[in-house]
């Protein structure tokens, strides 16, 4: 049977974002067809407006609505302790667990020479910078625990060791998440644990 080309562009959209095959794009784009018509206005017209009314922290790198994200606007947050993490959604993780009181630094990814990702592709030279200018006591370096996470990691710790910006604490998550986990997926006692059992690098 022929697709009718409505429907066939919406399944075509849903089917380009990342974990979405055909079956789901398809079932995602026929119940849109039974959903009405003012809700589904309202859901293209957030779609439209999410890059328009978003913005990238100019401290974190995390998303907000502003120059600075709520977590580097709140003053109760200790600036000295900084959480590094490979996406916004990794943040949002720790931020759920709630154990976690420190503020954090927005990598963009990790290293993965095989899909072209180098260091500069990342915001290491901007979390090296941020550490130079002072006040960070402790890097806690949350990058996933997979090979590119743990090459990510090493890459950051030599890159501040080599800045010798003074007395900065370097700890890795400990191994609350089991090897080949992505941090966006653990639940908030897991991640609470992985902070817990940080150790120094």
């Amino acid at each position: 049977m022929k697709s009718i080309r409505p429907i066939q562009k919406v399944i075509d959209a849903f089917e380009s974002l990342p974990g979405i095959g055909p079956k789901s794009a398809a079932r995602l784009a026929y119940y849109l067809l039974l959903v009405p018509q003012e809700r589904l206005e309202k859901f293209g017209e957030g779609l439209v407006r999410l890059k328009k009314d978003t913005k990238r922290c100019k401290i974190c790198f995390n998303i907000g609505e502003d120059d600075l994200c709520p977590v580097c606007k709140d003053k109760r947050r200790d600036k000295k302790v900084v959480c590094v993490v490979e996406t916004p959604l990794d943040l949002l993780a720790f931020e759920r667990a709630d154990g976690y009181n420190g503020v954090y630094h927005v990598l963009g990814g990790a290293i993965n020479p095989l899909a072209g990702v180098g260091p500069e592709e990342l915001r290491i030279g901007e979390l090296v910078d941020r550490v130079k200018k002072g006040g960070v006591n402790e890097l806690i370096l949350a990058t996933n625990p997979t090979m590119e996470g743990e090459a990510t990691a090493m890459y950051i710790t030599h890159k501040i060791k080599e800045a010798k910006v003074g007395d900065v604490k370097i700890t890795r998550i400990g191994r609350g998440l089991p090897t080949g986990a992505d941090v966006e997926y653990a639940d908030g006692q897991t991640l609470t644990r992985a902070l817990e059992g940080r150790r120094e690098v």
